[in-house]
């Protein structure tokens, strides 16, 4: 009998909801809130009454494209943190609710977790290339900047985190300072095919270990452009290319490095990268250099799973179902955890 798996996202400001049918993704679908945009930032409130209004339509559409009455499906998978509480409880509401209503198990998901094994998504019809345990992974994104080495789907163990920003909130803070608008991420990322990574140097830490540590960088970045700003006032307009290709070179500097760093000690070669800063060309072509350079086997996801999606909360939900890994209905939603 075929195991359908119904999955459910809504930690920040995306509802998400995608089935996967025996590992297979059938259908996935994204509804993204754009209200932000004028706030410079994600405003929890206003996310979490969108999820509200977003969460029914995006769930029937997905069932929809999927070809799958919600009676065939043989258990709900749903975000039960980290992420926005408000916006959380939503999704989390409506699981306890379907899984109640259908009589079918419960299965949370850790958000990060399912960044990770985002690479664990098989598409019909396409060639399914994954990496073996153990690798390594890079999550990085606007809340998180680790790096996992990953055991098992259900084994996952943190070397190294940032100690205060992450490198995407870094990103985003710097976008903000130049006036370039929210979020700042995509912004930076096209600017900097234009400009000079060596037109500018910024801070980078001395952290022992694998830890990160962005908020010196973001220190430096605005310090130095309030001096610039003093003796040219469009120096933001008339730089922003290379500022942006500076800016872009020195977060992903910093993520290598102490990636290299762990790859070197571990002697693991399958070398992954997850989450929503995975989707920076930069980042992207720093781990075709190194892959090259240092003989690293390396897993890039597709653009549409490095952003936050429910596949990759289905895909952990199956593989969890598989060893009949469920829940009870009476679980809270938490805002704060990393990788256990």
């Amino acid at each position: 009998m075929s195991v359908i798996i119904l999955g459910i996202e809504s930690s920040c400001d995306d509802t998400s909801a995608a089935v996967i049918k025996d590992g297979v993704l059938l259908s996935s679908v994204i509804a993204s809130q754009a209200v932000h945009e004028a706030y410079g930032g994600v405003v929890p409130e206003l996310a979490s009454r969108a999820h509200q209004q977003n969460i029914v339509p995006v769930v029937h559409e997905a069932l929809k494209r999927a070809g799958v009455a919600k009676e065939e499906l043989s258990a709900v998978a749903f975000t039960r943190g980290p992420g926005l509480m408000g916006s959380l409880l939503v999704g989390v509401s409506f699981a306890k609710g379907f899984s109640r209503a259908l009589g079918i198990p419960m299965i949370e998901v850790n958000h990060l977790q399912g960044h990770v094994l985002a690479h664990f998504i098989k598409e019909e019809g396409e060639e399914s290339r994954q990496p073996g345990f153990p690798f390594i992974c890079l999550l990085v994104s606007g809340g998180n900047s680790q790096i996992i080495r990953v055991n098992a789907y259900n084994d996952m163990e943190v070397l190294g985190q940032t100690i205060d920003d992450a490198a995407g909130e870094a990103i985003d803070k710097c976008s903000k300072v130049m006036g370039l608008g929210y979020p700042g991420g995509p912004i930076i990322d096209k600017l900097a095919r234009q400009g000079n990574p060596e037109a500018f140097a910024f801070s980078k830490p001395h952290i022992p270990g694998y830890d990160y540590s962005f908020s010196g960088l973001k220190t430096s970045f605005l310090y130095s452009l309030r001096e610039w700003i003093k003796e040219d006032p469009d120096f933001v307009e008339h730089h922003k290319t290379d500022l942006a290709a500076s800016l872009e070179k020195t977060v992903v500097d910093i993520l290598m490095d102490k990636l290299r760093k762990a790859v070197k000690d571990t002697g693991i070669k399958d070398v992954a990268v997850a989450g929503g800063v995975s989707a920076n060309n930069g980042l992207r072509n720093s781990f075709r250099e190194h892959a090259r350079k240092y003989g690293w086997n390396i897993f890039i996801p597709k653009f549409g799973y490095t952003t936050d999606n429910a596949a990759m909360i289905a895909v952990t939900g199956y593989f969890k179902y598989l060893d009949k890994d469920f829940c009870s209905i009476d679980l809270p939603a938490y805002s704060r955890v990393t990788i256990k």
